[in-house]
């Protein structure tokens, strides 16, 4: 058995998981960020670089519109961004010496084995999202909106603004919630054992389904602390998506045994 594959052969069962886990698991995520925060830092500055460049091509074609759906859908990327640190947090629960080349080699690792396959679904998905939220804002706004809305946000407060916000809204969190529902505990499940993406997907949403009340508190508490995460110019994801990486992990735990 390696680091990368762990009880091959074994599906785990579905958990329990009530309200009181999530300041649990909060807790234990801010205390595996404390006994490493250098990994922390090192794999949120890649998902913080990627949110500023995106910032800046908008910004640079003259279209910051597109921040909005891409603000919105950017989450749905976050859990890719938190695979080190679910490594980490599995080193640290097994007792497992740490050190870059041991951690970074198990991520790379993963282009071998169902990571890319759910990547690759997940990557779609967000592809699709900012399609459908590029098609409502003209649809509600109309072709014109979308040279104004730059220069004039307030359009969007205006007319059929405000329900255009709502539709795509709620669409949005329609996008986030299958989503969410298989990564939560299907990502880290394929990084801790050999098992295949499909299946992890459905346990995954198996797992949500049965714990339907804490799981989405939970991914409400997620959407909360990444939107305002990002409100400083994704600075404060640098604190936010290591600890809430490191919680899913031990969230994973509780809602796969």
């Amino acid at each position: 058995m390696t680091e990368v594959q762990a009880a091959a052969d074994t599906l785990p069962e579905v958990g329990t998981v009530s309200v009181s886990d999530i300041p649990a698991v909060l807790a234990a995520g801010w205390r595996d960020f404390l006994r490493a925060p250098a990994y922390g830092l090192f794999f949120s500055a890649i998902y913080v670089l990627g949110g500023i460049l995106m910032y800046l091509v908008f910004a640079a074609a003259g279209e910051e519109w597109w921040l909005m759906p891409v603000i919105v859908g950017f989450p749905i990327l976050a859990p890719f961004a938190a695979v080190g640190l679910y490594e980490v947090s599995r080193r640290l629960e097994r007792g497992v010496p740490l050190d870059w080349s041991g951690v970074l080699g198990v991520v790379f690792a993963q282009k071998d084995r169902q990571i890319p396959s759910m990547a690759m679904v997940v990557l779609l998905m967000f592809m699709f999202w900012v399609f459908v939220a590029h098609t409502i804002f003209a649809l509600f706004m109309g072709l014109s909106a979308l040279t104004n809305v730059t220069s004039s946000p307030a359009v969007l407060l205006e007319g059929n603004g405000p329900v255009m916000l709502l539709v795509g809204t709620l669409i949005g969190a329609g996008f986030a919630a299958v989503l969410f529902s298989v990564t939560v505990a299907g990502l880290p499940l394929l990084l801790d054992r050999e098992v295949d993406f499909v299946t992890a997907m459905i346990l995954s949403v198996r797992a949500v389904i049965e714990n339907l009340g804490p799981m989405i508190l939970w991914g409400l508490v997620i959407a909360a602390l990444l939107f305002l995460a990002m409100l400083p110019m994704f600075l404060g994801l640098f604190i936010v998506l290591p600890v809430l990486g490191h919680a899913t992990w031990h969230m994973y735990r509780k809602l796969l045994v």
